[in-house]
């Protein structure tokens, strides 16, 4: 195809308003193949079916293709979240577990996503917009680690919720892209990527002084005891 003929393709799509999508999409498709540093400007714009020329109509280089990915996968990672946290609802470990299991499972089905957000090797600090949204995301999981940091026991110390926030994300993060995963680089588990996270947050908050026996109600949440039942995995079990 003669470069006139991809620059009038180019210029249909543009035209119809479609260009920064498909630019979009192609890059989502090469990631997934190649990972968030094996496609070039040019790679995308042909996947698109454009010419080489035609993405700097939206993008100034590749890293602001990248960082539009990225954002769009901080959005959806929020919006997730979000719902699963349901502002702790209808208590704190419950919507806990599920945070977990978002998370996990948004790595599973958004692969590309989760490797453009945390694998291209993106400056965010030179991007406000990029660094807002990721901070929105991590909001969650602080959110949700306040609230577990005041269940702890009467006369513990309660442990700083940003330290909390920090680690559990880490572990999270550690699980979900060695073996959450839905692309090919995921590692194997003779468990499932839940177990595994939930046995960590187990002996995470076990060594902080949290008990680990029994499940939190709401009522409990209050400073009323609970009797003792259900063991608790603040994680959850596999979905």
């Amino acid at each position: 195809m003669s470069w006139r003929k991809e620059q009038r393709r180019a210029e249909r799509g543009y035209h119809h308003g479609n260009l920064k999508e498909a630019l979009l999409q192609a890059a989502l498709g090469l990631i997934a193949e190649k990972g968030a540093a094996g496609f070039t400007f040019a790679d995308a714009a042909r996947m698109a079916g454009v010419s080489p020329a035609a993405p700097y109509r939206h993008f100034r280089d590749r890293d602001e293709l990248l960082a539009s990915i990225a954002q769009r996968g901080f959005e959806q990672f929020e919006a997730r979240l979000t719902g699963a946290w349901d502002d702790g609802r209808p208590d704190t470990v419950t919507a806990f577990e599920r945070v977990g299991k978002a998370y996990l499972a948004f790595a599973r089905e958004e692969p590309a996503f989760y490797s453009a957000m945390f694998e291209s090797g993106l400056p965010v600090d030179l991007n406000p917009t990029l660094q807002a949204a990721g901070e929105r995301a991590f909001g969650i999981i602080r959110a949700a680690a306040e609230r577990l940091a005041a269940l702890a026991p009467p006369g513990m110390p309660r442990p700083p919720a940003m330290m909390m926030a920090l680690h559990i994300w880490s572990m999270s993060h550690g699980v979900a892209s060695l073996f959450a995963r839905g692309d090919a680089a995921r590692r194997k588990l003779p468990m499932s990527a839940e177990d595994l996270l939930e046995a960590q947050v187990l002996i995470y908050l076990r060594g902080l002084g949290f008990p680990t026996d029994r499940r939190p109600s709401a009522q409990n949440e209050q400073g009323d005891r609970k009797p003792a039942g259900q063991p608790a995995g603040p994680w959850g079990t596999p979905k």
